[in-house]
């Protein structure tokens, strides 16, 4: 049973301890490649942890899951786990994940939890699910210590005007957006459709909001004009329409949450193209 913690003190020991083997006399070597922090609220606790499950061996990381409760009383509770996974030649690697539950105060200054905890000299991923609150305290502080911001605007329940207070922040944090990532297939295939697309006037995408509007601000930003974008909501992007003919529907399976984060943890660079269309999106 995961022993509760309620410093960062005691977290930074009890990583320390975990990372003993019994009856070895020295730790697993530490294989990890960034720091990920996520953020999770109440609503998201049941998917985030699905997700993170599916990455510990593809991504031997220090993983941080921060869970806000500003109602409680003030305080953070934390848990530890370290668990090494065989990679053959006797070698393992090992992962941290460090859950803290912050209460209260503590839920509106969570880098000042983070940044102790972060690994010198790697990447420090954020992982926020749910809406970011633009230019409150909470998100603005965890942006300032981290290098990647990843977003899935599927998860946004005010579309497509948030894109506008997402594209300030893009000279401040490198993004990625998981939603984008689902459109990668698509955007693929309508490029192969040139130069018969340069003449869209319309489109129409039978999927999330996130999903049309990514790729109608895409083709805007390609093209540089206006297209107007009709949206038929569906939990999935299953159909694109281009002046009314029906887009090939692209070759390949469509990837599962857990394999979308962890491509997204594989980048470092800024994406230039998919920050255009978010410009071009937000209008």
């Amino acid at each position: 049973m995961a022993q509760s913690l309620s410093s960062i003190r005691e977290i930074e020991r009890e990583v320390a301890e975990r990372r003993i083997a019994p009856g070895a006399d020295a730790p697993y070597q530490r294989t990890s490649v960034m720091t990920h922090t996520a953020w999770v609220p109440p609503e998201w606790v049941e998917a985030a942890e699905d997700v993170l499950s599916g990455l510990a061996e593809r991504h031997p990381s220090r993983t941080i899951v921060l869970f806000p409760q500003p109602d409680a009383a003030d305080g953070l509770e934390g848990e530890v786990e370290v668990d090494a996974y065989p990679v053959g030649g006797g070698r393992k690697i090992c992962t941290e994940t460090i859950r803290i539950r912050l209460g209260g105060s503590r839920a509106s200054a969570p880098a000042s939890v983070v940044q102790p905890l972060l690994l010198p000299d790697l990447p420090a991923f954020l992982r926020w699910r749910g809406l970011p609150p633009f230019g409150e305290e909470p998100f603005e502080s965890l942006v300032g210590v981290a290098d990647r911001l990843i977003v899935d605007s599927t998860e946004w329940p005010d579309l497509p005007g948030s894109y506008a207070k997402l594209a300030e922040i893009f000279h401040r944090v490198v993004v990625s957006d998981i939603a984008w990532a689902r459109t990668s297939r698509w955007r693929a295939q309508l490029a192969t459709m040139w130069p018969g697309v340069a003449d869209v006037n319309r489109i129409r995408v039978t999927g999330t909001a996130a999903q049309a509007h990514l790729l109608s601000g895409w083709l805007r930003s390609r093209l540089r004009r206006s297209i107007e974008l009709e949206h038929e909501p569906s939990d999935r992007l299953v159909g694109v329409e281009i002046d009314g003919k029906p887009a090939p529907f692209p070759p390949g399976d469509r990837p599962e949450a857990a394999d979308l984060l962890s491509e997204e943890l594989d980048r470092y660079d800024r994406d230039r193209i998919y920050e255009a269309a978010v410009e071009a999106t937000a209008g």
